[in-house]
């Protein structure tokens, strides 16, 4: 029923693999792309969800919008255009950095940094179950 709620969204044609999830106090964090067919071709772009640290196949949480989207030439132009999709991801000493390796237009692999805490809270913000 969820996703029949979600029509013709963000992620509408095809939601694609991860990174392995990542463990936090509120649950697994998955960062996963989402294809969504236009006129102009098709758009990947990032999402996020939360699974339950016990039964992982409950989803707790899943965001209601797209967090990352190609906004650069580098990731608007390539091979494929209009394209990112998540690689791999590390967690600073720190325990909140994330550094999230991404694919750009199926030519190039870069490099965003972000805060889990922050994802989480965006995620509390707009989320839906």
């Amino acid at each position: 029923m969820l996703e029949a709620r979600r029509g013709a969204w963000w992620n509408a044609n095809k939601i694609g693999l991860s990174p392995p999830p990542i463990e936090t106090p509120q649950g697994w964090l998955v960062i996963y792309h989402g294809v969504r067919q236009t006129a102009a071709g098709s758009i990947y772009r990032l999402g996020l969800a939360l699974f339950d640290l016990h039964a992982p196949e409950r989803c707790l949480k899943r965001g209601d919008e797209w967090i990352f989207g190609p906004e650069q030439p580098y990731e608007q132009h390539g091979d494929v255009d209009n394209v990112v999709f998540p690689c791999g991801t590390t967690i600073a000493p720190d325990g909140d950095t994330i550094h999230l390796y991404y694919g750009a237009a199926d030519t190039s692999v870069a490099l965003a940094s972000g805060s889990v805490r922050q994802l989480l809270r965006w995620l509390d913000e707009h989320g839906s179950r």
